[in-house]
């Protein structure tokens, strides 16, 4: 029984070290980039041979398959803890989509194959730190929205009360009600078109003065506060490769440290050497002194 248990974790643990290993992970990595592709050529449906077509669809299920074996094998290894890591998570859902059989009932399903290409979002370590980065933003950025969507709301109220009450009838779809004002606020600021389709339409209806209430709204709602979601992804991005750095040193210390003691053990050993070396020394000369010359008295 215990042979058998101990045979059963040799296994698993050279499994798990033939999963983790770097050319694996380029193959997995490969095989994302490669599908993404033939994703993206079978959009055009129709206008391609049905041969190609055919060769592509039977490529892309092949690819679903080496995916599914993949996630399979994590789960031999790692069994439940496979299920602790959310990216783990997102793998396991995404391919269990995609091996949805065809049809209408499952059409819209099955277009979310293309999730697939966000794996590489956690294949390579670049991508991952800078996912992880943004994760991490997402407390702050929700802050932010909140404080933008106040300034928006207090803005909306403030446009509809000035501009809505009109005969115009454009000037009334972009501030006639508080949902319609939040949106048109939303378009001026984006800076979408927002001096002739917005301002303009509304200092022509008789409010010559509106251009300063759009600009502070621009400068409060654009340049102050959607800015900060830029120094918040810097300064998350930031962190995050700080992290990084203090963990590769970390690990040169760590190495520096082994192969510091791994020295200190070489050199243990041969002072031990050389003063067993000593000894016999030592011994040879007390045993060669004590023999007394022989001869003819």
């Amino acid at each position: 029984m215990k042979r058998a248990t101990l045979d059963v974790t040799t296994s698993n643990f050279a499994l798990e070290r033939s999963i983790e290993r770097p050319w694996f992970r380029s193959f997995i990595t490969g095989l994302i980039i490669f599908n993404a592709v033939i994703l993206g050529i079978l959009t055009y449906g129709h206008s391609l041979p049905a041969g190609l077509a055919s060769t592509l669809g039977l490529m892309d299920q092949a690819i679903t398959y080496v995916f599914a074996l993949e996630i399979l094998l994590k789960l031999v290894v790692y069994r439940f803890q496979f299920f602790r890591v959310g990216w783990n998570w997102f793998d396991f859902i995404v391919v269990g989509i995609s091996l949805i059989p065809g049809g209408e009932a499952f059409s819209v399903l099955r277009a979310l194959r293309v999730l697939r290409v966000l794996r590489l979002l956690h294949v390579v370590p670049v991508m991952k730190r800078i996912t992880e980065a943004l994760l991490k933003a997402l407390p702050g950025m929700g802050a932010i929205v909140a404080v933008l969507a106040l300034v928006t709301y207090v803005a909306a109220v403030m446009a509809t009360n000035m501009f809505g009450n009109t005969e115009t009838e454009e000037v009334r779809q972009l501030f006639g009600d508080l949902p319609s004002s939040a949106l048109s606020l939303f378009q001026v600021m984006t800076m979408d078109g927002w001096r002739f389709e917005v301002m303009q339409k509304v200092i022509d209806d008789g409010h010559p003065m509106a251009w300063v209430f759009f600009l502070i709204f621009i400068f409060v709602a654009s340049f102050a506060i959607l800015n900060l979601f830029i120094a918040l992804v810097v300064d998350s991005l930031a962190a995050e490769q700080k992290a990084v750095l203090e963990e590769g040193l970390e690990e040169l210390e760590e190495e520096f440290e082994e192969e510091r003691g791994e020295a200190d053990d070489a050199r243990h050993e041969i002072l031990s050497i050389l003063k067993q070396l000593q000894q016999d020394v030592a011994e040879l000369k007390a045993a060669a002194g004590g023999q007394a010359p022989t001869g003819d008295g």
